[in-house]
């Protein structure tokens, strides 16, 4: 076993000379095998070797003797020794956490401060190839997200120094060889024996069945696993380089927005990636209810053929579909836009809700028209005018269109974002009459007996002003 391990270690450049490793130990088998494993090199590779320990709390004095132990051996052996114990439980209650993903996210914390505050350059894990085909088979059984699939990965970026693993080469039962010929005797947690865990019961009762029929199927699953970690980290970093060109974020609220063609223009590889990353982003943390079916709704809006469509996703994340662009936003971070009503008193410079400037003005010489400048007969309209929100059912008469037509469908015909229609200023009359959609569509010109009087409207927003 220990070749195995070293030529293991050499292979994936899991230790360099003259380094700092910290290693978990619980006092079970796998980490009692590993810190006696890290002891036989420590004069090969010039380690400073330290051990980190946790008692959980979850078994009373039961884990608190594991610690002890673990600290007796280190004396022996000669090793700097730390401990810790964790109040798991009352985390757990504050977060409700499962007990498994409270005590890891607590031991980890520990393990990164000891990383940092050490500077050290490695934290060396005692899971083994088992371990390794367990958790592939578990996250087969539970996500349809190929990364998961791939399992533990040998050597990982943790803390300014790095995870290793360097015995997902070799089994439970070479471990437990190995302590045997070392006469370690290692300390064992019964509550490894109760199946309601999940990687418990897989251990008692599925694994036996592949190992029946292939005893090296650790073999295989530590293959796999490297093949599929190696693929994913070159498709990642295209998605990446896919998002960096194609989306555009902003955090106040959080949001992204991309165009589904240019999307759609990618491998589907490289869209799958792509809607994890955007998640990743806008989420701090992944909602456990979020799941395959999601990402199959998020796909199926962008190849429909509706031109505006919603898909609700957990914790209140909006996923909205309009006119060739696709916008992700939560709902506390939509502005919910009341109706407005201004009254123009000419002359007059008003700041609209949605950022937008109109000035109001009379001259007897008005400008030539355009997109967003709006002329009339004093005379033609019935005065004071008003600026304000759409309302239902507004109608209005067009240039060059003989009847009336629908605000609505003026929106849908300009492929104005219904998010974008509710702050969208009119201009209408004292009766009523709407005479402006301000800088999309304007009734017919308004020419009072005189023409000596005019007014003029002149709309201000930002860089889009002039006569696009």
């Amino acid at each position: 076993m220990e070749a195995k391990v070293k030529s293991f270690i050499k292979q994936h450049q899991l230790l360099i000379d003259h380094a700092t490793v910290l290693v978990a130990v619980s006092g079970g088998p796998d980490s009692m095998a590993l810190l006696h494993f890290m002891h036989s090199l420590r004069s090969e590779w010039n380690l400073r070797l330290i051990a980190l320990s946790v008692d959980h709390q979850l078994r009373g004095t039961e884990s608190l003797e594991d610690l002890r132990y673990v600290e007796s051996i280190c004396n022996q052996w000669n090793i700097p020794f730390i401990g810790t114990s964790l109040d798991v439980p009352g985390y757990q209650q504050k977060k409700r956490l499962g007990t498994q993903v409270a005590a890891r996210e607590k031991r980890y914390r520990f393990f990164a401060e000891q990383m940092r505050r050490l500077q050290a350059d490695f934290l060396a894990l005692g899971h083994h190839g088992d371990d390794q085909v367990e958790t592939m088979l578990m996250n087969f059984v539970r996500t349809a997200n190929p990364r998961a699939f791939s399992g533990i990965p040998v050597k990982r970026a943790f803390s300014g120094g790095y995870i290793i693993r360097p015995f997902l080469c070799v089994t439970k039962e070479d471990l437990m060889q190995y302590c045997n010929r070392h006469a370690i005797t290692p300390r064992l947690d019964p509550s490894n024996m109760q199946t309601n865990y999940m990687r418990n019961d897989f251990r008692q009762n599925i694994l036996p069945l592949f190992k029946e029929k292939n005893p090296h199927i650790h073999k295989n699953a530590q293959r796999l696993s490297e093949i599929l970690q190696a693929d994913e980290q070159y498709i990642e970093q295209g998605a990446e380089r896919m998002v960096a060109e194609i989306v555009t974020f902003s955090k106040n609220p959080p949001q992204a927005t991309c165009d589904i063609d240019r999307f759609q223009s990618y491998p589907i590889a490289l869209q799958r990636r792509a809607y994890h990353l955007i998640l990743n982003y806008l989420y701090d943390d992944l909602p456990n209810n979020l799941s395959y079916i999601h990402e199959e709704q998020f796909f199926s809006l962008m190849n429909n053929d509706k031109s505006n469509a919603r898909i609700d996703f957990p914790n209140g994340l909006n996923v909205s579909k309009s006119y060739g662009k696709l916008l992700l936003r939560f709902h506390t971070g939509i502005r919910q836009m009341a109706p407005f009503h201004f009254t123009i008193n000419i002359p007059d410079h008003l700041v609209l809700p949605n950022g937008w400037e109109l000035n109001a003005h009379f001259t007897q010489y008005p400008d030539a028209e355009d997109r967003y400048t709006y002329v009339c007969d004093q005379s033609a309209v019935a005065l004071p005018l008003h600026v304000r929100s759409r309302r239902s059912g507004d109608r209005m008469r067009l240039a060059g269109l003989g009847g009336h037509k629908k605000i609505k469908d003026i929106f849908i015909d300009a492929k104005i974002p219904p998010e974008k229609r509710d702050e969208w200023p009119l201009v209408v009359d004292d009766s009523g009459k709407i005479l402006w959609l301000v800088g999309l569509r304007k009734g017919p010109y308004l020419r009072g007996e005189a023409g000596e009087c005019y007014i003029r409207l002149r709309l201000n927003k930002g860089n889009e002003t002039g006569g696009k």
